[in-house]
């Protein structure tokens, strides 16, 4: 049902409990999964609360939008949500046609790949570059070459039948220890954007951990360094230090083999900290503005991304995510 999934969609954006936000995408699942004449019973008995999965506060919703009036707890989280997210850089966030970092229920992300489509297509986005996580990262369920594959070819079945926004292709493939990327050459191929990113040894020394990024830049299937340092400085997994590296040489391999920094929008991330956000601008590198979301309400979290790119002054044509979407595939072929 719309009502839940729209409750979801702002418990995400505010950070709120994760579990919150993904009982009432389930509940929105149980009753989509009904026929039409199951529904048409459950609402002309009032036996919401007999089906099984569905909470008191989920059903006091339905009931509510199922009588056409606005249910209360959507209203009080609309209302919470009224603010924007940001106080800087909206013009910046106008002109943000796309993400090319997020994470769909088939690696560690929380909603399918076409529920993230919609709330991206409703937030006035061009396009989605789904990036699910690598195979080494079995934590996250990292995809295999041939579940990648596999949800490559779902992503052509989504656009060919969803005008209204275009899904690219895409993975954050891990960076492993000795700087190779952690999926075959073969299925690398097959992909629009490719984020590389550290998940792993992230207190490595520095010598090492420059030398691993540089071969990782230097890949050509690489057009995204994904959050850069690795650093946590708030949220429920705790803060964590950034990993050690030679910037100027890290940033010049970016510049020199035409690959992106990102600009990792998470506000738990703040990733690269300002101080490398302006090394990397003097230096005449390009940026991403990504989300890197797990769960639909994230992808609204651009507006951070862009508050920091207007705040370091990033003028808006050396960020590809303000891009037209050829402009951005052309790049990414090159």
């Amino acid at each position: 049902m719309t009502a839940l999934r729209e409750i979801a969609f702002w418990l995400d954006r505010a950070r709120a409990d994760s579990r919150k936000a993904q009982a009432f995408r389930r509940s929105a699942d149980i009753v989509e999964q009904m026929d039409a004449a199951e529904r048409r019973r459950r609402l002309e008995s009032g036996s919401w609360a007999d089906v099984a999965g569905l909470g008191p506060t989920s059903v006091s919703v339905i009931v509510a939008a199922a009588a056409g009036t606005v249910p209360d707890y959507l209203a009080r989280v609309r209302r919470e949500g009224a603010e924007p997210l940001a106080h800087a850089g909206h013009d910046l966030l106008s002109q943000l046609r796309g993400d090319c970092h997020t994470h769909t229920d088939e690696s560690d992300g929380s909603a399918p790949l076409e529920e993230m489509a919609e709330t991206a297509r409703a937030l006035g986005r061009e396009y989605l570059v789904v990036t699910d996580h690598s195979p080494r990262l079995t934590v996250a369920r990292g995809l295999t070459e041939e579940r990648l594959l596999d949800q490559g070819r779902r992503i052509e079945a989504f656009n060919a039948s969803n005008p209204g926004i275009r899904l690219l292709k895409g993975i954050e493939v891990d960076i492993l220890d000795d700087g190779t990327l952690d999926q075959s050459a073969t299925a690398l191929a097959t992909l629009d954007v490719v984020v590389a990113s550290v998940h792993s040894k992230l207190q490595m020394d520095a010598e090492s951990m420059t030398h691993r990024m540089v071969m990782a830049v230097a890949n050509p299937r690489t057009n995204i360094l994904g959050h850069c340092t690795g650093r946590l400085v708030a949220g429920g997994r705790g803060k964590r230090a950034e990993s050690r590296f030679d910037a100027e040489v890290v940033f010049e391999a970016c510049r020199a083999f035409n690959v992106a920094v990102e600009i990792n929008s998470r506000p738990e991330r703040r990733d690269p900290p300002t101080r490398l956000l302006e090394l990397a601008r003097d230096m005449g590198c390009l940026f991403s503005i990504d989300t890197d979301a797990h769960a639909p309400g994230q992808l609204a979290f651009l507006e951070y991304g862009a508050e920091r790119a207007y705040q370091v002054g990033i003028e808006p044509d050396r960020i590809i995510t303000t891009w037209p979407v050829d402009r951005l595939l052309e790049w990414c072929a090159g």
